[in-house]
């Protein structure tokens, strides 16, 4: 008897590993990264790989390093290994559109994650929030909040030609100046300096530390995202100039900003989940995989715009988030 139940109990684990490899080989994944060298961009490669694999699909994930031709060597490489689809965050909008065009090409399903790519690059789909619609509410927020006062904004920027950074940043101003206008007829902010910040901390401490060596009258601080803002705000704690300064970024929802949002330290920031985003990607590649994608799918899907107060904080903060 015991060797009977012993046989099916076998029996039942070998189909299981069958079927398991069987939806691997039918569904293998590239996820090329840009870089995992900041908070964001890790959690988006974390989500991405878990939940590819949950769906039971093999995953190879790499990572460039913040170099161009390294992101296009992986991802002819990972071609080369014969993925069924690619998710990516490229380096460069323009420098990616011919390696993507080439997995394309080889039968491969792309789908673009965050950050832009130029419309030229054949691809399924780009999976982002929307930087313009965040950006918007964000600066619609500062409006409602500083009515009366005359900003002087120092202005955080990602990288130069970054169309990410280009749309965060124009997004929050048009937001401002239509808040300001609709609520007081007449527009009253600056921006006194704009430093650029590599997106991550250290680059906003830096880039803080010179704009206000160049403009001590600041009374805003605006990122194009979290963790450069986190940054300045180091800079502006040495400076002890914390109290009188207002902090906002145009984009991401990362965990240390959404606590401080929650502590009264940090006014906004629009809701960029990447998690909810790089998921978002592999259940649209899973389909196509599977041939349920449906058709005529719009070459931008947008996550639900979103700008995270201390209103609504407690529904976005999650303190054992990866990001």
């Amino acid at each position: 008897m015991k060797k009977k139940i012993l046989t099916l109990v076998l029996g039942a684990t070998a189909s299981l590993f069958a079927i398991t490899a069987a939806n691997a080989a039918g569904c293998k994944i590239g996820i090329s990264m840009k870089t995992l060298d900041a908070p964001y961009f890790a959690a988006q490669e974390v989500s991405a790989k878990k939940h590819a694999e949950k769906l039971g699909c093999e995953v190879i994930s790499v990572d460039a390093q913040n170099d161009l031709n390294k992101q296009i060597a992986d991802v002819e490489d990972m071609v080369a290994q014969g993925i069924g689809a690619l998710i990516i965050n490229p380096r460069d909008s323009k420098g990616l559109v011919p390696a993507v065009n080439a997995a394309t090409a080889a039968g491969v399903k792309v789908f673009v994650i965050d950050s832009t790519l130029d419309q030229q690059a054949n691809f399924v789909t780009l999976v982002q929030s929307s930087n313009t619609e965040n950006g918007l509410l964000v600066g619609q927020w500062l409006a409602d909040n500083t009515k009366g006062k005359d900003l002087k904004i120092a202005l955080i920027s990602g990288d130069k030609g970054n169309e990410v950074g280009q749309e965060r940043r124009l997004g929050v101003l048009a937001g401002l100046l239509e808040g300001q206008l609709r609520n007081e007829g007449r527009a009253h902010f600056e921006v006194v300096g704009q430093g650029w910040g590599a997106w991550g901390n250290e680059g906003g401490l830096k880039a803080m530390e010179d704009l206000l060596t160049a403009s001590p009258d600041i009374n805003v601080v605006l990122g194009e995202n979290d963790s450069m803002v986190l940054g300045a705000q180091k800079a502006l704690e040495q400076a002890n100039r914390t109290t009188d300064v207002l902090f906002l970024a145009a984009a991401d929802g990362q965990k240390e900003a959404l606590q401080e949002i929650k502590d009264g330290k940090y006014g906004a920031t629009g809701l960029n989940d990447p998690a909810l985003v790089a998921s978002t990607a592999v259940d649209l590649a899973k389909k196509a995989l599977d041939g349920k994608l449906p058709a005529g799918i719009s070459k931008l899907t947008y996550t639900t715009p979103t700008a995270i107060t201390k209103d609504n904080v407690d529904k976005y903060l999650r303190k054992d988030a990866v990001f």
